[in-house]
């Protein structure tokens, strides 16, 4: 028992000194350059600590010291350890681009690429076109929205099986964010069920007032979906009598994006389209 307190302090002191190397990387991102005196603000430590930290950080490669100015800035050391990180990311938006661009060419409307961030459940966009008209959905890259209330999230969640998708489910709130919002978990899961029938996701006033989309994963190799593409429309432009060739244009984008990142299994589309 008399043992406790000194295994867990040291633990302690090891989080925080990782708390402000962190901050510290994070302020030099945003400021490029800085001095000691502002970046042990910034990490909310003290200069001596600081300056301890700054060293080591230097000593091993991820920081370097004006000579003149004595200001820090970071070196390319971190931007390398992140393109390596990267390069599955990388490949897959080069393959989404092609397929995204012709689906912004057939349709004029917005088209968005997701990916599901395991963290917390929502999805992240990372790639975008815009649409050709003026009264357009516009996206944010980096933006995060949760799965149950947007097509990307439902095209992600929906070719997992159920065990892993009530999983997912039960780490995130089923909020309502727009009228037509599906809060109910075995509702969401049967409207799972029928988007892998039929191919594609779709959500219709859902996330937002006034905007229905429709989206498709995309799938590597191993056969699983690694990302999502969807078509965004403003609730009045969107033509019911062209969903059909929608969806197609959707499922064919997906097989040539899969394609190229290596799956060649059976058919995404369902039968219904």
């Amino acid at each position: 028992m008399s043992d406790s307190p000194s295994k867990a302090e040291p633990k302690s002191e090891n989080v925080a000194a990782v708390l402000k190397v962190f901050a510290v990387i994070e302020a030099l991102v945003e400021d490029k350059r800085m001095g000691l005196a502002d970046l042990a603000q910034r990490a909310m430590t003290s200069k001596t600590t600081a300056h301890r930290l700054l060293q080591t950080m230097v000593e091993l490669g991820y920081v370097e010291q004006d000579p003149e100015t004595e200001k820090y800035g970071l070196t390319l050391k971190l931007f390398s350890l992140g393109a390596r990180s990267l390069t599955e990311q990388t490949e897959l938006l080069r393959v989404a681009d092609q397929a995204m661009g012709k689906l912004s060419r057939a349709t004029g409307e917005s088209i968005n690429l997701g990916i599901l961030d395991d963290r917390d459940q929502r999805v992240v966009y990372i790639h975008k076109y815009d649409s050709a008209y003026n009264l357009s959905m516009k996206s944010t890259l980096g933006l995060r929205n949760p799965l149950h209330s947007t097509s990307l999230g439902k095209a992600l969640l929906a070719w997992r099986d159920d065990e892993e998708i009530r999983e997912r489910l039960s780490k995130t709130e089923l909020t309502k964010r727009a009228p037509r919002t599906i809060t109910d978990l075995e509702t969401l899961i049967d409207v799972l069920h029928a988007t892998r029938r039929q191919g594609f996701a779709e959500e219709v006033e859902e996330s937002e007032a006034g905007v229905r989309c429709m989206a498709i994963p995309i799938f590597n190799y191993m056969g699983k979906p690694v990302a999502a593409m969807s078509i965004s429309f403003p609730l009045f432009r969107f033509d019911e009598a062209r969903r059909s060739e929608y969806a197609k244009l959707l499922k064919d984008a997906s097989a040539t994006a899969s394609s190229a990142l290596g799956f060649h299994g059976a058919d995404v589309a369902g039968s219904e389209a």
